[in-house]
């Protein structure tokens, strides 16, 4: 990883741990992902963008499987999906065989253009919802 991106890395990171994950989680109709901590156990939540389509959701992470999110999912990728101030309990799926940027341009613009924006190694992920 080059510097530059290990930078841009590290101050995404600290921007979301520290202001925007708190702001936004706490917005009744953003779009939340909870995952189970892999060493904790713990419920993990975290804002994101990304789009239901039928019975799945799509969503691209923005720094692969460095995402603490994607980890978890690896430990247990039983999830749940908040969508419209709804949850939905289902299974998530990393696809790294898909085209992120591709996939990109079918999900809401703004977070697609902030993905792609600071995205260092970017993953596209599926959840199948139940129900």
């Amino acid at each position: 990883m080059s510097r530059f991106t290990e930078f841009r890395f590290k101050a995404a990171i600290t921007f979301q741990r520290r202001i925007g994950n708190p702001v936004t989680r706490r917005l009744p109709f953003q779009t939340l992902l909870e995952t189970t901590g892999r060493t904790s156990g713990l419920p993990r939540i975290t804002p994101l963008g990304g789009r239901r389509i039928g019975n799945e959701f799509w969503l691209v992470s923005e720094f692969g499987e460095k995402s603490q999110y994607v980890r978890n999912i690896k430990a247990n990728p039983k999830v749940r999906v908040r969508v419209g101030g709804r949850w939905h309990s289902g299974t998530a799926h990393l696809l790294p065989d898909d085209d992120p940027l591709a996939r990109l341009r079918t999900l809401p613009k703004v977070n697609s253009t902030g993905v792609r924006t600071m995205g260092t190694n970017l993953l596209t992920v599926r959840v199948d919802l139940e129900g």
